[in-house]
């Protein structure tokens, strides 16, 4: 009986034992058609989501791609002989001229695709502000200024950045003369200064325009800002106006000219600002650039009259031609000289 108990063991036990080999041979199986499965799942073609890639957008104050990142800088520079030559004019987007006191004039550059270093920085003036308002909450740069021009800027929403107030990124080049010597890293302020990027100021950029069909040729553009005489002449190689003095071309210390492919006359009210005067007595030029008045754009050797307008402090300008279509701007920047009403364009 107990060796037959014991065959009935064994062979219990050897059931058991083939039943789990049995389990583990499945598990085997089964693991091994999955991953068989998988292998040809993998096999098979997988869908391609479609891809855009987004169109390039235009620097809004040159009409070049790409559009400049960063903060936008507005750099208050000399525009007399003793600043001359200055540094990093050439790489504005663009360059406002405009009067000050005794006839003088200075310009107000404003810089969004480079952050060179720029030279001669001179002082800030009343009616400033009000031109850069469109920019938005940009930063200024500038070397100084006077009580009244100060309160001004203060008061306004620019980000101020002042030699005489000790702040960032100047220095003084000690081959200039002073005042003429004051030098503004931009690439330091652009580092330590927060401010609005690139907006629409009002610049409207075609590579063609069909006015330029029937507009009278314009090889040279004569003004007056204050009694400073402004030319450019068009330089059909470069595709551009280069700014000239006593008929020489205006060069930077680098050896670049000073050159844009548009020349905007605008004509606004200027008005003696009786509160602020220079060291000599001189009351400063209080240019307004809110309002309404006419124009005159330079382009292609080509000049086109139209109209401006600007309602309010942050509204962009507009720019009209005659029939009160967009004026179209040659993509590369622009001068604006800012001259009163009846000055030659």
């Amino acid at each position: 009986m107990a060796h037959e108990r014991g065959i009935d063991m064994s062979r219990s036990g050897s059931n058991k034992v083939a039943t789990k080999a049995v389990r583990v041979i499945a598990v085997i199986v089964a693991g091994a058609l999955a991953t068989m499965l998988g292998a040809c799942s993998s096999d098979k073609p997988k869908a391609v989501l479609p891809t855009t890639t987004p169109a390039a957008v235009p620097n809004p104050l040159t009409g070049i791609v790409p559009s400049a990142t960063g903060p936008v800088i507005a750099v208050k520079v000399d525009d007399t002989a003793p600043g001359r030559p200055s540094m990093g004019l050439d790489r504005a987007d663009v360059i406002y001229i405009e009067e000050v006191e005794g006839g003088l004039s200075r310009m107000l550059a404003v810089f969004a695709s480079a952050k060179p270093d720029v030279r001669a920085v001179r002082s800030i003036r009343s009616s400033d502000p009000e031109l850069l308002g469109q920019y938005g909450k940009i930063i200024v740069v500038a070397s100084g200024g006077g009580r009244p021009a100060l309160r001004v800027l203060d008061k306004s929403t620019l980000h101020a950045v002042i030699n005489d107030r000790g702040q960032v990124g100047f220095h003084r080049d000690p081959s200039r003369p002073a005042p003429y010597n004051v030098v503004s890293n931009l690439t330091k302020v652009s580092a330590a200064v927060k401010g609005d990027g690139v907006r629409d100021v009002g610049f409207t950029w075609a590579a063609g325009a069909p006015q330029l069909a029937s507009a009278k040729a314009a090889r040279k553009v004569s003004t007056l800002v204050g009694s400073t005489p402004v030319t450019f002449v068009w330089d059909p190689k470069k595709a551009r106006y280069v700014r000239t003095v006593n008929g020489r071309p205006i060069v930077t210390a680098s050896g670049a000219p000073v050159a844009k492919p548009n020349v905007l006359v605008q004509f606004c009210k200027i008005t003696a600002d009786p509160h602020d005067r220079d060291v000599n007595k001189n009351p400063t030029m209080f240019t307004k650039t809110i309002g309404s008045g006419p124009v005159v754009l330079f382009r292609g050797g080509k000049r086109i009259p139209g109209t401006w307008t600007r309602p309010r402090l942050d509204a962009p300008t507009t720019f009209r031609d005659a029939a009160g279509k967009p004026l179209l701007f040659a993509p590369g920047g622009t001068f604006v000289a800012l001259v009163r009403r009846g000055a030659p364009a």
